[in-house]
């Protein structure tokens, strides 16, 4: 587990990380969290124009006509989103609210039925 400390940042960089995080399902601090761990990454491999990654994630730019490298860091933010949205998911407690049965299976297969209540 990673250790925490305090730090200062700018109350513009902090509204953007919230506003970004808002997006992402993610809280300011994890957005400035992510934003660092990719600037670290882009720097250390001063093959990957910021520019080109983001035109992909924004649609703006083919996936296909990246380099396999580029291919590399844009998958690994689309698996990081899906991992946060995927976390924030609860079927279970969602449908239970709306009254909704629901079947699943366990980490076996097998199947679990959960009726109506």
């Amino acid at each position: 587990m990673g250790t925490t400390s305090s730090l200062r940042i700018d109350d513009d960089l902090y509204d953007a990380a919230k506003k970004a995080g808002s997006a992402a399902s993610r809280s300011a601090a994890q957005q400035i969290a992510h934003w660092a761990s990719i600037g670290r990454e882009i720097e250390l491999s001063h093959r990957v124009p910021v520019r080109d990654i983001a035109d992909v994630l924004a649609g703006k730019t083919r996936y296909d006509d990246l380099t396999p490298y580029k291919q590399a860091v844009v998958r690994a933010e689309w698996t990081e989103q899906i991992e946060s949205m995927t976390e924030s998911l609860d079927f279970e407690s969602e449908f239970t609210a709306e009254g909704r049965s629901y079947v699943e299976s366990d980490e076996h297969g097998t199947v679990q039925w959960s009726e109506r209540r």
